[in-house]
């Protein structure tokens, strides 16, 4: 069944261009588990043949992972947490995930949102905790078209690198994901590394705001 799903997918990209790409990026950006790897990188490589321009497919992945983004944000505003809980497990919603997203948001707020843009798991579920913690819009809008922009970026340059030395990797969804992947464990680092900057600035503005006994 994933197979014939990656395989679908994959075919929408090709056969859709940019609408295929939006349309995807926002299932991504949803509670819908779709795989950015498989939709960014084909577009990319796509668009090197000619078929689309690279800078289209980075806005229309960023435009889709903004509007999943968006709708996640208000419906779990409106729906607050307990009626997401009971029916996310009808979209792999998993109430450890949500718990995990959640945990995110309350520790690191607002930048915890652009990070999470670059990381799996709780990248296409972190619009749920904002939207039930009721972050300021304007302010998850900015970080999110950032996080998104920056994500399809990446993933678009991997893109062209990747499957450009290795075509035959389009025959095959699922290993042009594994292979991605395995090749992208520096962002994964630099994110952590940016998470614990942000944290140990916290730390240090608690510390420097106590009183000073006297």
């Amino acid at each position: 069944m994933i197979h014939e799903l990656l395989k679908t997918w994959f075919q929408w990209v090709e056969i859709w261009g940019y609408g295929g790409v939006f349309i995807l990026m926002a299932m991504e950006s949803s509670i819908i588990p779709v795989p950015s790897e498989v939709v960014m990188p084909p577009a990319a490589f796509w668009a090197a043949q000619g078929k689309m321009s690279f800078s289209g497919v980075i806005l229309a992945g960023t435009a889709g992972s903004y509007f999943g983004s968006f709708l996640s944000y208000w419906i779990s505003r409106y729906l607050g947490e307990p009626l997401i809980q009971k029916y996310g497990k009808f979209f792999l919603l998993s109430p450890k995930k949500l718990k995990l997203a959640e945990d995110w948001v309350g520790r690191f707020g607002i930048p915890g949102i652009f990070a999470a843009r670059l990381l799996p798991v709780v990248r296409h579920l972190i619009s749920i905790p904002a939207g039930i913690f009721k972050m300021p819009f304007g302010a998850f809008s900015f970080v999110t078209l950032a996080g998104a922009g920056l994500w399809c970026a990446i993933l678009s340059w991997f893109g062209q690198e990747v499957i450009g030395s290795n075509p035959e990797l389009l025959q095959s969804p699922e290993d042009m994901v594994a292979v991605i992947r395995s090749k992208m464990h520096w962002i994964l680092a630099a994110v952590l590394i940016f998470g614990g900057g942000y944290v140990g600035l916290l730390v240090l503005k608690k510390k420097w705001s106590r009183p000073v006994p006297s």
